[in-house]
């Protein structure tokens, strides 16, 4: 690719327009979770050491179009500048010919960041108009946020029109990782999938069993698949009227010689929050809910992925977040994290459930590649042409 931020890009004293995603969670005010911004720091401080002037777009929340004071930027500059020890200029004001002059008065290595881009209309409406206006901000124009380039928006797509852009080297990070798993494949290759509606998932599975050797289904999907053969499921988790979406998946699997696996027992309680108590698949009573995966189903997952070469998780094994629900989804990170230290499999983890069950357990760095996307890495799955790779290819 040619159009990609390197390092025989001439920046020095150029604003560069830097799109990324700094949706990060929030409690009370506060950043609860920071994966999104330490992200995208190595694409800052390469234009930081290129001389740049750098002028971040972002975004947090859904506002609609509207000012909401709680979906300020503000406390999100404040702490990258902490992370990249340097004072960022956070311009709060509305994008008009001020901001446009502002811009070009910031000095050389040096970072502005506007307020949210999605308090305007035109942000969400891709309008022409809109991207027009905020293309006057740089002299080029750098997509580092994967996780928005699923969505056709002004600062993702239409400023793409305007400007010479490039893709940033996060964005390029993520799209590298995902090729090798859809496109440049090393087999054998399992993916554990997990998550509350296989409704949701099922074209990311109809399109994997293509390529894959392995499907693992765990979490609430795992109830919808065993409730589809008979098994008593309680009052777990469970999409409905589901019947063709499952025949459909053993169909298919059976056509391109891809497993299905299920848990062959499970760990349930009467809560929530009660007692955990393991049982096999034919032990489950009426009033059962099952919660995470047991021992036997831990162990034949374990032996799956020591016979793979590619390991793609996407969606945790149960209710991790109680600790009494939490050993299915632990056991999966400690045997991914195993395997791939000693270098013996490229493994990539992806979505919002799967990121915080690997930031509770302190795993960041079990997998070759972490996603912090959530979106865009579900649709790239499935096959689909994401608008904002497209802009820039």
């Amino acid at each position: 690719m040619n159009n990609v931020l390197n390092k025989n890009l001439e920046l020095k004293g150029k604003r560069v327009l830097l799109r990324v995603d700094l949706n990060v969670p929030m409690k009370n005010g506060s950043i609860s979770e920071t994966s999104r911004i330490e992200k995208i720091l190595p694409t800052l401080e390469l234009l930081l050491k290129k001389g740049a002037k750098i002028i971040i777009i972002s975004h947090i929340g859904r506002p609609k179009g509207k000012f909401a004071k709680e979906m300020s930027l503000e406390p999100i500059c404040k702490k990258l500048g902490q992370f990249l020890k340097k004072n960022i200029l956070f311009n709060k004001n509305t994008i008009n010919d001020t901001t446009i002059l502002e811009t070009n008065k910031i000095p050389n290595s040096s970072i502005m960041m506007l307020e949210n881009i999605r308090f305007y209309k035109g942000e969400e409406e891709n309008d022409d108009v809109f991207s027009k206006i905020i293309s006057k901000l740089g002299d080029l124009y750098i997509n580092d946020a994967f996780s928005c380039s699923h969505r056709s928006h002004a600062s993702i797509c239409g400023v793409t029109k305007y400007l010479p852009s490039y893709f940033g080297l996060q964005i390029i990070e993520e799209i590298n990782a995902l090729k090798r798993l859809t496109i440049e494949i090393e087999k054998p290759v399992t993916c554990i999938m997990g998550g509350a509606k296989i409704s949701t998932k099922i074209n990311i599975i109809t399109n994997l069993i293509n390529k894959f050797n392995n499907i693992i289904i765990v979490g609430g999907m795992a109830n919808t698949m065993l409730k589809f053969t008979g098994a008593k499921i309680g009052k777990s988790l469970c999409d409905k009227n589901c019947e063709n979406l499952v025949e459909e998946i053993i169909r298919k699997s059976k056509e391109k010689g891809c497993q299905i696996i299920c848990p062959i027992d499970v760990v349930v309680s009467k809560s929530l929050n009660g007692k955990a108590k393991s049982k096999e698949i034919n032990e489950i009573e009426d009033d059962d809910i099952i919660l995470d995966i047991g021992n036997k189903t831990i162990s034949s997952i374990e032996k799956i992925i020591n016979n793979s070469n590619t390991v793609l998780w996407n969606g945790p094994a149960g209710y991790f977040e109680n600790p009494n629900f939490e050993k299915g989804t632990k056991e999966i990170l400690k045997i991914i994290s195993k395997k791939t230290k000693k270098d013996k499999i490229f493994s990539v983890a992806g979505g919002g459930e799967t990121v915080a069950a690997i930031n509770k357990f302190k795993n960041l760095d079990s997998f070759t590649f972490v996603s912090t996307a959530g979106g865009a890495f579900l649709e790239y799955l499935e096959g689909k042409s994401l608008p904002g790779i497209k802009a820039i290819s």
